[in-house]
């Protein structure tokens, strides 16, 4: 199968006033077509960059990206603007940048439409299909003012589904939500991915993610570093037992990152001393082994 977002050694550089910043240091990631994923990480470590360069709103500064076949780094105008119209929604995390504040959700999912050139015949449909799947079909007169943050993010939805991409992009979908108002976005957005099949990328600091993604990949200082994919297994005795397996990801030169709470557990830093077996490497704290301690401080 052919990955529909695929990013290879992916880098972006800013720079103000002489100082440059690298956001992403090389990442490498492929999503299938209708996979829902959630990319995690800590505030700088560049998720948010790489959903902005996703969605077409930034350009890398080197490597390749590629969603539904368009490359992202050699797009420029019309084909850039066709792709943010017709192939990838965005949810931001604040939804008045999907929402038009005085007019209601209907409107708002209409005027999305009319935006994207949907024939004026078909958006009434359209309309009345996205608020029944989005569970909005009751407010449809109400103003964004008029709901509540659950509802706001959901009409939010709604609107970046008007256009019927290919790929959903949510930048902190749930960022200004309580507990239970988040949860019930995430279920949305995993309901929004069977029912329609559309692509949908999360990148969220929500903790409470894993409940509602089969595939969470982690960004570390610009590059991605580990990933937990999830199952259902059911046994002999119809018993289903819900399994996490967590993998660290090999880049194409054989960097590889484990994840911070081994290194902590372990108290590993600085030098490690590598063992090669038949099936497996094994990894050990140099100082245990008389190995010299280098610039580690062990």
């Amino acid at each position: 199968m052919t990955a529909q977002i695929t990013c290879t050694d992916l880098v972006r550089i800013f720079s103000s006033e002489g100082v440059e910043v690298q956001a992403l240091q090389g990442l490498n990631l492929e999503i299938d077509a209708g996979e829902l994923t959630a990319i995690v990480g800590a505030s700088g470590s560049g998720k948010s960059t790489l959903l902005t360069i996703l969605s077409g709103l930034d350009t890398p500064t080197a490597g390749s990206a590629t969603v539904d076949g368009h490359d992202l780094l050699t797009m420029r105008g019309r084909e850039r603007t066709q792709y943010r119209r017709e192939t990838v929604g965005f949810v931001f995390q604040q939804t008045e940048r999907n929402l038009v504040p005085f007019l209601t959700v209907a409107e708002n999912i209409t005027m999305a439409l009319s935006v994207a050139g949907a024939p004026r015949a078909q958006r009434a449909q359209r309309v009345d299909g996205l608020l029944d799947v989005l569970g909005l079909a009751e407010l449809r007169t109400r103003t964004p003012a008029e709901l509540s943050g659950g509802q706001r993010q959901r009409a939010a939805i709604a609107v970046a589904l008007a256009n019927a991409p290919r790929v959903l992009l949510a930048d902190e979908p749930t960022g200004e939500l309580d507990d239970e108002s988040s949860a019930e976005i995430l279920e949305v957005l995993r309901e929004v991915n069977e029912n329609i099949g559309v692509t949908v990328l999360i990148v969220t600091h929500d903790e409470t993610v894993s409940g509602h993604v089969r595939r969470t990949v982690q960004i570390r200082d610009g590059r991605t570093s580990t990933e937990v994919l999830r199952s259902v297994h059911t046994d002999d005795d119809g018993v289903q037992r819900h399994i996490a397996r967590e993998y660290a990801v090999l880049d194409r030169v054989g960097r590889l990152q484990l994840p911070q709470d081994y290194l902590t557990r372990l108290r590993m830093s600085g030098l490690v001393r590598l063992e090669l077996e038949s099936d497996h490497v094994e990894v050990h704290r140099a100082q245990e082994h008389g190995a010299p301690r280098g610039d580690s401080g062990q």
